[in-house]
């Protein structure tokens, strides 16, 4: 199995162009979000409460605390959220006021229920597949987020936190190398 697909900016705006047309828009929008501007895993994002996003006074947090149960290595981390990210999740928030704080940040249209790993992957799928975009997957806004900010100049070793990974390694081969980026990487070179 091949590693997941780098969406580029374009493709996501296709993407979330396509969720409109789905029953839970905002909550549709906001998983896939959490995973290309956070860079959560989707498990992370399944495993997600109200109370991690929200104070007390329904305000977003800028950061999410994951404990070690809601992640993939079973090791607390720490999740920023860029202010984009929090003025999206305000507007789903104000979905569901008067939703107990510790009930599931995401779940099911059907029943209510926290969405499990696999069956938010699937789902994830799907909206990759109404896109139209080829081989995308529940990893890869994941790999977008990383590679992106890798485009922008953001060192490995901050990549690497804000992944979670706790080798470099790791982090290193999620960036996408491309000639366009090479050739940026060359032109800094000229005084």
């Amino acid at each position: 199995m091949g590693q997941a697909k780098s969406i580029s900016h374009d493709e996501l705006d296709t993407l979330l162009r396509t969720l409109r047309s789905t029953r839970a828009y905002l909550r549709n929008r906001n998983m896939i979000l959490m995973t290309h501007w956070a860079g959560l895993r989707v498990g992370e994002v399944a495993a997600l409460s109200i109370q991690d996003v929200v104070n007390k006074d329904r305000t977003i947090k800028g950061e999410i605390h994951l404990h070690s149960s809601q992640t993939k290595g079973k090791h607390p981390r720490t999740v920023i959220l860029a202010q984009s990210l929090q003025d999206e999740l305000a507007r789903y928030i104000n979905t569901r006021w008067g939703v107990d704080l510790r009930a599931p940040l995401f779940c099911s249209s059907k029943d209510e229920r926290r969405f499990t790993a696999n069956s938010l992957g699937n789902l994830f799928k799907h909206f990759y597949v109404k896109a139209g975009i080829d081989n995308g997957s529940s990893h890869s806004g994941r790999r977008s987020f990383i590679t992106h900010l890798a485009n922008k100049g953001v060192s490995a070793r901050v990549l690497q936190e804000l992944a979670g990974h706790r080798h470099l390694g790791t982090t290193q081969r999620y960036i996408d190398i491309n000639d366009d980026i090479k050739k940026r990487a060359v032109e800094l070179i000229n005084p």
